[in-house]
Order: C-alpha cells, then structure tokens, then sequence
C-alpha cells in the first residue's frame, strides 16, 4: 500500500485553525499524527493568562482533535510539550495529569518563544486503528 493514499487529514472547527500550511492532525498507517496545541480557545481566539489555564486549554484542544477522530485520551502513545519556562513545569504537570491519565510516553521541554507568545503547547501521537 502506498503510504501516501494511506493519509486522512482530520480537522475540527472545537480546536483552533491551521494558521499556515499544515493540518490540525493527519491519521496515517493506524496512528493519529496532531500538530502542537497551543491554548487558543477556537470560540473566541484568546489565549487565557498563566499556565494552568493555558495547559487547561491546550488540553481540551488535544481533546476535540481526538474527538474529531473518532478518539480519546486513552489512546494517546506520546506527547512532546513545549513550556515557555520550565519554572511552569510542576504547574502544567498538574494540569496534564487530569487529561492523560493513562500515562503516555512524553518529553517534556522549555524552548525559547512558544507562538503567539504563549506558556505551553502539545503535540500528541494516538492509535487510530
């Protein structure tokens, strides 16, 4: 088979738009590929203030990305987050435990500048099969 054919791009209007040229998630091969989540809340476009709010967001933003495939948490293998400081981390944590309770595999780092200025994003891979 060929692996290109193989791609579903999945998108939903209950997380926010692609703002350049790439998908909200594409499903491939049995797997859910999602692009990074920051805390956009789709329905208004405004980022909220401090982290926990912010991981809160990106959080539900993970989730209607599964949703719209069909998915959820439980189904996620691995995350890549991406903290705007790592002094947020224990606070984030806190968040993304509520949400991931079946424990994926995950890495964790601070980077320089996070788009539109935000504290945290989340980039999730999940069984799709």
């Amino acid at each position: 088979m060929n692996p290109v054919s193989s791609m579903t791009p999945v998108s939903t209007p209950n997380a926010p738009a692609a703002i350049g040229p790439y998908s909200q998630a594409i499903r491939a091969n049995g797997l859910l590929f999602a692009s990074g989540q920051i805390p956009v809340d789709p329905a208004t476009g405004k980022i909220p203030e401090g982290i926990a709010a912010q991981a809160e967001q990106s959080c539900r933003n993970c989730g209607a990305l599964l949703a719209a495939a069909g998915l959820d948490f439980s189904k996620v293998v691995k995350t890549t987050c991406f903290l705007a400081d790592i002094a947020d981390f224990a606070a984030f944590n806190e968040v993304y435990a509520k949400y991931f309770t079946s424990k994926p595999a995950r890495s964790c780092v601070a980077v320089r500048d996070i788009p539109k200025g935000c504290l945290c994003e989340i980039e999730i891979l999940a069984l799709a099969d």
